[in-house]
């Protein structure tokens, strides 16, 4: 429902407490009954706590900003707070006159037809009120229309015990208005406590019962959550805003993690629609973590990355070796120290009896300035790659050679086809060998980038073609 509703219910409201408080306290200064003067005075209560949540809906709709992230709904909790220390007020004040009434009588009351008649009116226009501004505080889960519904309809009860006490009054009974005035300010008072327990809940940011559990549970159940560490849920209005902190595999990239964070939310919203859910994601060292995840993470957590990754059990010890890769312009006393702090943390974390074995590698961070080449060079790596290819069985045949002059020397590439059903531990080693070759070839190459595809790729069927086509035809017989 619109905010503009909730305006127009409330400022239906003010008006429909100005106009009972002045027929009320007419018809009370006239009479001199001090139930009805005490409905007067419940009336003006009313006119003022409408008035404070015409203006609380009014702020409490505005959209969150720097100062107020959360928004302004509890600004309507505000103006209920505000509401229920008046009805305590209030009803102190018609205790306290009651009392002095019935310890020192006056003159009695009189009990009017149009005294009767101006409870009555009021008692209809009360259940109109209530229903009005009940319906409207359920559809938004506005606390300040939901306080002055209660103020309607703490009227009415109050109302009718002010007719009952008329009607004993009428019959000669003329201390019942004032028992009746006290029946009143109980009533104030009991609509107050209900009211104030509530308000002082949304305040101190108790999250209504069983949302914990719901969101503990959906958020449990996202396939990547290995434990729900913690919820925490506040209301605000109809917004219900929540925190909810997941514990992840810490081996998961950080792609995933985000999806997952995505996914927990949207369970969460799922189970409980009003929400506006926070997810944080926390590492978490799982039971099935293998050694290799655990070099790769601790690594990646010093800004290091680490490949060829083997681990193996020698006379039963663990032992771990892997590749790491440094930038290329440390000194190796540099690279060595990173080396050892990395060796250090994985011996922490899985023991003194851990045997690592670390080779450096410096990882290339500079843009070079490349040209390509042709003539004598081109030539040279080709007859290179020819010879190792013949001396390699399974790469049957190669395309697409470059080469390049750059700062740090030649260097080449090209694909190489391979059968489809070859693996690929052989693949790597028969295109360690063909690099290596090159290498060892042609005088001033620095580096070889060798690309494997299958045979049946589309691209490799075309050059295979291609090859074909332009071999020179085979020597007569």
């Amino acid at each position: 429902m619109s905010s503009g509703a909730k305006e127009s219910v409330a400022l239906s409201s003010v008006f429909a407490s100005a106009g009972m408080a002045a027929m009320k306290l007419a018809v009370g200064l006239l009479t001199g009954s001090l139930g009805i003067l005490s409905e007067a005075a419940h009336s003006l209560l009313d006119l003022g706590a409408a008035s404070l949540t015409w203006f609380a809906v009014r702020i409490g709709d505005q959209p969150a900003d720097e100062r107020h992230p959360y928004g302004h709904a509890k600004f309507e909790s505000v103006s209920a707070l505000i509401g229920t220390g008046l009805l305590f007020v209030t009803s102190a004040f018609i205790v306290k006159e009651a009392v002095g009434r019935l310890l020192s009588p006056g003159e009695p009351a009189e009990a009017t037809w149009y005294s009767m008649a101006v409870i009555a009116v009021s008692i209809v226009i009360d259940i109109g009120r209530s229903r009005a501004l009940s319906k409207v505080a359920k559809e938004t889960g506005s606390h300040a229309l939901e306080a002055d519904a209660l103020h309607f309809s703490s009227d009415i009860l109050s109302s009718a015990v002010v007719l009952a006490g008329l009607g004993f009054v009428a019959m000669g009974w003329a201390w019942a208005d004032s028992v009746a005035a006290i029946g009143v300010a109980g009533f104030v008072a009991l609509a107050g406590w209900r009211l104030g327990r509530q308000t002082v809940e949304v305040l101190v940011d108790t999250a209504p019962e069983g949302v914990a559990e719901r969101i503990h549970a959906a958020a449990a159940a996202a396939p990547g959550v290995a434990r729900v560490e913690r919820v925490r849920a506040r209301p605000a209005g109809t917004v219900i805003f929540v925190e909810a902190v997941v514990k992840v595999s810490r081996t998961l990239p950080l792609e995933q993690v985000e999806r997952l964070r995505r996914d927990v939310a949207l369970r969460v919203r799922a189970a409980v629609p009003e929400t506006q859910t926070l997810v944080v994601a926390e590492p978490l060292t799982l039971s099935d973590e293998t050694i290799a995840e655990t070099v790769r993470v601790l690594a990646a957590a010093r800004g290091l990355s680490v490949h060829n990754v083997g681990v193996a059990t020698v006379e039963g010890r663990p032992h771990v070796s892997f590749d790491l890769e440094v930038d290329e312009a440390l000194t190796i006393a540099a690279a060595h120290a990173q080396a050892s702090e990395l060796e250090d943390a994985l011996q922490a974390e899985l023991g003194p009896e851990l045997v690592v074995d670390t080779h450096i590698d410096p990882r290339r961070i500079h843009v070079f300035a490349g040209t390509a080449l042709a003539g004598p060079e081109l030539a040279a790596t080709q007859a290179a790659l020819d010879a190792a290819l013949a001396a390699t069985p399974l790469a049957k045949s190669a395309h697409d050679l470059r080469v390049q002059q750059r700062e740090d020397g030649l260097f080449a590439s090209c694909h190489c086809l391979f059968p489809d059903n070859a693996s690929i531990r052989e693949v790597h080693a028969a295109t360690e060998r063909i690099e290596f070759a090159i290498l060892r070839g042609v005088p001033g190459m620095s580096r070889v980038v060798v690309h494997a595809e299958p045979l049946s790729h589309p691209e490799a069927a075309e050059n295979q073609r291609g090859i074909r086509e332009n071999a020179p035809p085979p020597p007569p017989a």
